[in-house]
């Protein structure tokens, strides 16, 4: 038996599982703590990397205090994490300044200054749009790009920037304070834009166009690589073995896919975490300037994700947990009698979801939310969009407002499925990963709005580590590649999509992609600040 232990570094928080590896990728035990996101009024998203380190090393005692399995049998630890993010480190390997997160958008004038002058395609200008397609087949055409964050510390934070030694990213930084090795996995160096896709290593040429010093971008590596041993500090923190073997790991929008089991060319999956995206695998590189979406380098090696991300899907259903069903939540998870008849209690928020979601009837009698809480990426790029409900009427309850919102999220997603399927063929059944896949009544949403057949499988919720664990084992031995992965994550659930939903679902949805055209000057105007660039 193989002990592997592999962290998933999200958002909001750490899930430290312990694996078996053996025909199958078995989940022991895990463990999961929260940390913060600070979101600043200038439209910045930071959080503090010493809280990711504090909580690793909590979730790791806490797991093997009930699990028979001792840390010294632990054969290696991996990280599957959040990517995008900026971590700027100095000589002793001290972050420089708070991690700049993914959604962090305070750059637009850096983007703009840097990409977005002279004559222009897609906001790009014409010659640099040329060089970074040739390079690596993406444009850094976002203002929550890494290397606008870069410049916007060089910019207005020059003595914190003039420390800095080495750039990462949030797993890169988690390794170097495992091993005391500052690396950049391959999916994370292609995440910068800076990287060259055919020579397989940094872009001097970028480097040079938009000012970022080669110095501070470290070695690339690939994800099932062994980067080094954990050091003593790191061990005695972490409460492991010293030595134990450390590998590269990856990014999330790497990793997850691999985790559900979509490893080979043409198989597509849906995530719904914090963020949510849809990837399709295929074997070439490809761009849709237009709609934001690109193929990006991914764990495997000849294997690209072409990937459509929205900043908040998740975040969404968190969203109504806080604001529009606090207070029945308090009341069921407290066990609290209401009727004076039988007690009534839930296991969980998606418990709870799914009973009063069920109350109302798909399409939410004609209600129409829109998931833009942070902005949004694709299929349009906007920091000023922003959510809304659209045509509440004096019948409306809460349970439509409830629904509308996991019909929002589907809807978005069903529009960048669309978007993707212009330029590759994405299969059919889909994998549905993340924590919304917990949810039955939300995959059964999700098959009705795409006319999809939705698969989900165990703990979608742990399907990042999963993945983590994956490329580990490869790097031990254990699994041969990743093309084998598939055969051993099977399905647990399946959905198929509902012909009486389909009228309904197809009305809302014209209507919903209506709703950023018709209201983008409105957003502009109340939120400008935040949508400048």
């Amino acid at each position: 038996m193989t002990y592997v232990l592999a962290y998933d570094i999200g958002t909001t928080g750490v899930k430290t599982c312990l694996f078996a590896l053996e025909e199958r990728i078995t989940l022991l035990s895990s463990a999961q703590e929260g940390y913060g996101l600070y979101l600043l009024e200038n439209g910045g998203a930071e959080q503090d990397p010493e809280e990711w380190w504090q909580a690793m090393c909590r979730t790791t005692r806490a797991l093997f205090a009930k699990t028979d399995v001792t840390p010294e049998q632990v054969a290696g630890i991996s990280f599957c994490s959040q990517m995008q993010g900026l971590v700027l480190v100095d000589r002793e390997g001290v972050p420089v300044r708070r991690a700049m997160s993914y959604m962090d958008q305070r750059a637009g004038a850096e983007l703009k200054k840097g990409l977005a002058h002279g004559p222009q395609v897609a906001g790009a200008n014409v010659v640099k749009l040329l060089r970074c397609l040739r390079a690596n087949g993406a444009v850094p055409s976002s203002v929550k790009d890494p290397v606008w964050k870069y410049k916007w510390v060089q910019a207005h934070e020059p003595e914190k920037f003039g420390r800095t030694d080495k750039w990462l990213d949030v797993k890169d930084y988690l390794l170097l304070r495992c091993t005391g090795r500052a690396v950049m996995t391959e999916d994370s160096a292609y995440a910068t834009l800076l990287y060259d896709t055919k020579k397989r290593t940094w872009s001097r040429e970028l480097c040079g166009m938009f000012g970022v010093n080669a110095a501070h971008l470290p070695p690339i590596i690939q994800s099932t690589d062994r980067v080094g041993g954990l050091t003593d500090r790191a061990a005695a923190e972490l409460g492991l073995a010293p030595g134990t073997p450390v590998f590269g790991g990856g990014g999330d929008a790497s990793l997850i896919g691999v985790g559900a089991g979509c490893t080979v060319v043409g198989s597509t999956h849906i995530y719904c975490g914090t963020s949510g995206w849809v990837i399709t695998v295929t074997d070439r590189q490809l761009v849709d300037v237009d709609a934001m979406i690109a193929a990006i380098v991914g764990a495997q090696k000849g294997r690209y994700n072409y990937f459509a991300e929205m900043e908040t899907a998740g975040k969404c259903l968190e969203w109504v947990k806080d604001h529009l069903a606090l207070d029945e939540i308090g009341v069921y998870l407290e066990k609290r009698d209401v009727t004076g008849g039988q007690e009534v209690v839930y296991a969980s928020l998606y418990d709870y979801l799914t009973e009063t979601v069920e109350k109302a009837t798909p399409g939410s009698g004609g209600v129409i939310f829109t998931p833009w809480l942070h902005g949004n990426r694709c299929p349009f790029e906007d920091p000023a969009a922003a959510g809304m409900f659209f045509n509440i009427r004096l019948d409306t309850g809460k349970t439509e407002l409830i629904r509308a919102v996991l019909e929002g999220v589907c809807f978005h997603l069903r529009w960048m499925l669309e978007c993707q399927a212009r330029k590759v063929k994405t299969s059919d059944p889909v994998r549905f990963a993340g924590g919304g896949a917990l949810s039955a009544v939300t995959a059964q949403i999700l098959a009705d709005v795409t006319g999809r057949t939705i698969e989900t499988v165990a703990s979608p919720q742990n399907v990042g580590s999963v993945g983590a664990a994956a490329v580990m084992a490869v790097g031990l031995g254990v699994i041969p590649d990743l093309d084998a992965v598939g055969t051993l994550i099977p399905p647990e659930r399946t959905f198929a999509p509902r012909p009486d939903s389909r009228a309904v679902y197809d009305r809302n949805y014209a209507v919903f992609r209506k709703l950023y055209a018709a209201n983008k000057a409105n957003f502009r105007a109340l939120n400008g600040q935040k949508g400048a660039n």
